[in-house]
């Protein structure tokens, strides 16, 4: 390598390992937004569940799935599966040049396995306050070795998706999607919790214990995914490299105050209030929906993207509501049906993308990824079981799963919400 190329080759791999850490950091949010919208005594429990999927997305992504994703060969549907990253490899600039990549190796495994702990976290909130700890890191082994890197070969690893022509910037399908497919599934078999639907059809709130923290958790997931949509980029150098890049920064802001802004207006509309859970969630659903395509929109269109993302999202949550599917912090409707959205509107400013690739990616995506779930969620059920009893989900997974309360000093009792 002249001087020239290893200075670019530097700092394009500086740059992908600073936007990882930033996605990184999103872990960090969802722990946040999630421990914000539940109740005091399942605290400890959901924080439990973040930074353990971190581990074991971290390592089962390291010995498998980054193997699937990316693999020296594979037929477009299946990929020759690799084991041999855990052990190193040749990371030497003759094999760097050979291959024609413009970054270190370890950096773009960096990038990639924080994406597959993101989808994992969204599975997390959905589940929340009644599911078995246990037998969910159980599925984030499965989800994080298998099912994610499976559908996201078909597209970032060079699969069919990709030659189909279906356009998925930096992960409104095969991140967010896949996740809330996956929590779906989870949900459908899990139930909802007790006392949130009456017999009488009604719906009954159970609010979380600390919106601050979950505020400040939105704000965390603001900020990472300038990382998230920015590192997908996946060079710095170059003019055209820095212009998309700065473009990228600036749509991904825009499309989650589009977002912000539609969510509020949504919920006073149909609330008659401001709801503040509705408005985090419609800035989420706002940086979702622009995740598929943050670089060819201008501003103005960015904006729009996001606030559409944030007027569906009060009317999904509401939605899933009336069809009796508890999601406690609604990550179905801000990376499921939001991701949804995302995808279908990438047309709308790329040229080079059709409506018919992405229906066709989206549907295959939410297949793959819903049944897969579907039957691994179900074989845990029958054996280990899913879902907590019924004195332990009144008294708070904290102290059944746990052994103890994140707020002991406020909690009155052990039932107490």
């Amino acid at each position: 390598m002249d001087a020239t190329t290893q200075l670019t080759y530097a700092l394009d791999t500086f740059y992908f390992l600073v936007t990882g850490a930033l996605v990184m950091w999103m872990a960090a949010g969802f722990a946040m937004l999630e421990a914000g919208l539940v109740r005091a005594k399942n605290t400890a429990e959901i924080l439990t569940k973040n930074i353990t999927l971190f581990g074991v997305a971290s390592i089962m992504y390291m010995i498998v799935g980054y193997g699937i994703m990316y693999p020296a060969e594979g037929n477009g549907v299946l990929p020759k599966v690799a084991f041999d990253f855990m052990f190193g490899g040749d990371h030497s600039a003759a094999k760097v040049a050979a291959e024609g990549i413009n970054h270190a190796r370890m950096s773009d495994f960096f990038f990639q396995v924080v994406f597959v702990a993101t989808a994992m976290s969204i599975v997390s909130g959905a589940v929340a306050e009644r599911m078995k700890l246990w037998s969910f890191l159980l599925f984030a082994v499965v989800l994080t070795a298998f099912i994610y890197p499976v559908q996201g070969y078909w597209k970032w690893g060079g699969g069919w998706l990709q030659s189909l022509g279906f356009n998925d910037f930096a992960g409104s399908g095969v991140v967010h999607l896949c996740g809330a497919s996956a929590a779906l599934a989870g949900v459908l078999l899990l139930g909802a919790r007790k006392g949130k639907y009456g017999k009488d059809g009604s719906i009954n709130a159970i609010p979380g214990a600390n919106l601050p923290l979950a505020t400040l958790g939105t704000f965390v997931l603001w900020l990472g995914w300038f990382g998230f949509n920015g590192g997908s980029q996946l060079a710095l150098t170059g003019l055209d490299n820095t212009n998309a890049v700065a473009a990228i920064f600036v749509n991904t802001n825009m499309a989650a105050a589009g977002g912000t802004l539609l969510g509020l207006i949504t919920a006073r509309l149909l609330f008659g209030k401001a709801d503040l859970t509705m408005v985090l969630n419609g800035a989420l659903a706002g940086l979702v929906a622009i995740t598929a395509e943050p670089l060819t929109p201008s501003p103005i269109m960015a904006t729009l993207i996001g606030g559409v993302g944030g007027v569906l999202v009060v009317f999904a949550i509401v939605t899933f509501d009336k069809l009796r599917i508890d999601d406690p912090v609604g990550a179905i409707s801000v990376h499921g049906v939001v991701g949804m959205w995302g995808l279908m509107a990438v047309p709308m400013t790329n040229d080079g993308a059709s409506l018919a690739a992405q229906a066709i990616g989206l549907g295959a995506i939410l297949g793959w990824v819903f049944f897969t779930s579907l039957a691994v969620w179900f074989l845990l059920k029958l054996t280990l079981g899913i879902r907590v009893s019924e004195e332990e989900e009144y008294e708070g997974v904290d102290i059944g799963e746990c052994g103890l309360e994140a707020y002991p000093e406020f909690v009155g009792s052990r039932g107490a919400a």
